[in-house]
């Protein structure tokens, strides 16, 4: 009887540690998460969520990291601003179905306030595969997840932008040092205007631009192209605008960080040879990288001195060339109606695009006439430069932010006046009158040379005689044979 006993006893203890090793992943409503080092893992292993000290500090947050990477790399933190001071921290659903962290006293530090309707008595919460913390009813519907408020870092499969069905924004904001991941200044979003970009903000000041959105990536942003390791995904209708990245093969590490220390923008992949994260790309990459640094028509050469210079048709605004911050001027003012034309300018990021339009039907010739009609339109281009482009976005008011790239494919057409047309065709008129002019001359003496030598020839002829009272010409066939032959061949 006691050996029947101890054997049922051990087969139950071995079934709860089978099902807690193989359900690490997630905690009903019954269950909690305290600071004693007990964790949630994702079923792939790759993150794990749980209470820790960040650097140097003592203070204590729930956060998502990596598992199984040497380097401590949290992801995402849940009570940023709110830390607490020692290990009595509690993760749990509480009564109303809703994921808290307490500390002493049941004082509440961090809540997901769920703003779905109250859920089922049966609540669950699962970190998954992604490292997306969501908080799930039994019918799996998702009513709160970590992805809808991000921390530092973009994680693939990660939205960046907008819910415009709840006005929620997800948007990234660096940690304030490696000790405190409490919001610091820089942060970065999607800009919600007619052509949208995402922007990098240092407090409430631009500090940096992708480019509007090209069909193939970022118009200003070529560190964010598709690649064999990740592609890209930039979504915009009327439920939501957002941007993310999906990993093309899942075995590797990558992620982007806002890094506050250096004030970049990082993509970082794991090294499995240097056991370190390493720098794939980084914004800003240089100074013409800064934000308006030109000036409104300025056009930022990282190859040239100075950076700025002036797009074609215009010249700076400061007579000094020493404060490009004016930006330039055109050299022959808009006539602001149809009369205006465009010049073509290749390889440029396009413009700041907080005033803009955007059609997706239109074809160029279409989106020119639309620029034309109305005199704050400065610039047009194709919406998507894809299979030789299509759609329509028009830029409004003066254009910033511009620089030269040496191996872009995109298009920009900038308006212009008539005058500024016209002496920009003058050369080729003087080209097209001196080729004339030429032909002319060179028609001329040919026509002269002929003339002589049929009169020559004709002087040569046996002259007009009278015989019996009447006019009569022999034709000399000899001198016509040899006249004939010597046209031929000259």
């Amino acid at each position: 009887m006691y050996i029947v006993s101890f054997l049922f006893i051990s087969f139950k203890l071995l079934l709860f540690f089978y099902e807690f090793s193989h359900a690490s992943d997630t905690i009903s409503s019954s269950n909690f998460i305290s600071d004693n080092g007990k964790t949630l893992v994702s079923k792939d292993e790759r993150f794990e969520l749980g209470f820790f000290s960040p650097g140097s500090s003592k203070k204590r947050y729930v956060g998502i990291w990596y598992k199984n990477i040497p380097v401590g790399t949290v992801v995402w933190v849940a009570n940023r601003v709110n830390p607490i001071n020692d290990s009595s921290g509690l993760l749990m659903i509480n009564s109303t179905n809703n994921l808290v962290l307490i500390s002493q006293n049941k004082t509440v530090v961090w809540s997901a306030n769920s703003t779905k309707e109250e859920a089922s008595s049966s609540v669950y919460l699962q970190l998954l595969n992604s490292g997306n913390l969501v908080l799930r009813d039994e019918q799996d519907d998702d009513l709160w997840q970590s992805f809808d408020y991000p921390s530092d870092t973009l994680l693939p499969e990660m939205k960046l932008g907008w819910d415009f069905k709840t006005g929620l924004e997800r948007r990234l904001s660096s940690w304030k040092s490696p000790d405190d991941p409490s919001p610091g200044d820089l942060t970065w979003g999607v800009q919600r205007q007619g052509n949208p970009e995402t922007v990098m903000w240092k407090g409430s000041h631009k500090f940096y631009r992708s480019g509007p959105w090209n069909g193939i990536g970022f118009s200003g942003a070529l560190a964010l192209m598709p690649s064999p390791v990740f592609g890209l995904n930039f979504v915009y209708n009327k439920d939501e605008l957002y941007y993310k990245f999906n990993l093309r093969d899942k075995s590797v590490f990558l992620m982007i960080v806002l890094n506050e220390t250096s004030n970049l923008r990082e993509q970082l992949t794991w090294s499995e040879t240097t056991k370190n994260w390493n720098v794939f790309s980084y914004v800003p990459r240089d100074h013409c990288d800064s934000y308006g640094l030109c000036g409104a028509y300025g056009n930022c050469i990282i190859t040239q001195l100075p950076l700025c210079q002036c797009l074609e048709g215009f010249k700076p605004k400061s007579a000094g060339f020493s404060d490009w911050s004016q930006g330039c001027v055109r050299n022959k003012p808009l006539n602001y109606s149809k009369l205006d034309g465009f010049i073509k300018f290749n390889a440029l990021k396009w413009p700041d695009a907080t005033h803009s339009w955007v059609n997706t039907s239109m074809n160029l010739r279409q989106c020119r006439e639309k620029c034309l009609e109305n005199p704050s339109c400065m610039a047009y281009s194709n919406l998507d430069i894809r299979g030789g482009g299509n759609g329509c976005a028009i830029w409004f008011g003066d254009l910033i932010d511009i620089r030269q790239y040496s191996d872009s494919v995109q298009d920009l057409f900038i308006r212009m006046s008539a005058l500024e047309l016209g002496t920009k065709d003058r050369p080729k008129m003087k080209i097209v009158v001196i080729v004339i002019t030429t032909t002319a001359v060179v028609a001329g003496v040919l026509v002269l040379v002929v003339g002589y030598y049929i009169y020559k020839s004709r002087t040569n002829l046996e002259p007009w005689n009278v015989t019996y009272g009447t006019l009569s010409k022999r034709v000399d066939l000899e001198a016509t044979r040899k006249l004939i032959l010597e046209l031929s061949s000259r």
